[in-house]
C-alpha cells in the first residue's frame, strides 16, 4: 500500500513539473500554439541544430504570428529610450 502511494506521488509530482519551467497560459492561441510545438517539436525540420526548447520555442512564436496576422504584437510601436 505504501508503495503503490509512494508511486502516485512521484508519478503526480513528476507531472507537475512539466510546466514548471514555462509562464501561464495567457489565452486560447496560446493554449493551441503551445500543444502544436509539443506536437511538432520532434518532426520538425531542423536545419540549424536547435535546441529542442529553442525549436519548441520557434514553432509556437510562428503559430502565435500566424494567428495573429501581422506578428506577436499588431498596432505596436517601438519604444525606445
Amino acid at each position: 500500500m505504501r508503495t503503490t502511494l509512494f508511486a502516485f506521488a512521484v508519478i503526480v509530482g513528476a507531472s507537475g513539473q512539466a510546466g514548471a519551467n514555462e509562464p501561464p497560459i495567457q489565452g486560447p492561441a496560446d493554449a493551441a500554439c503551445r500543444e502544436q510545438a509539443r506536437a511538432q517539436v520532434f518532426t520538425a525540420p531542423n536545419p540549424d541544430r536547435l535546441s529542442l526548447w529553442d525549436l519548441g520555442s520557434q514553432i509556437w512564436h510562428t503559430c502565435m504570428a500566424a494567428y495573429h496576422g501581422t506578428g506577436p504584437n499588431p498596432g505596436r510601436q517601438e519604444q525606445r529610450f
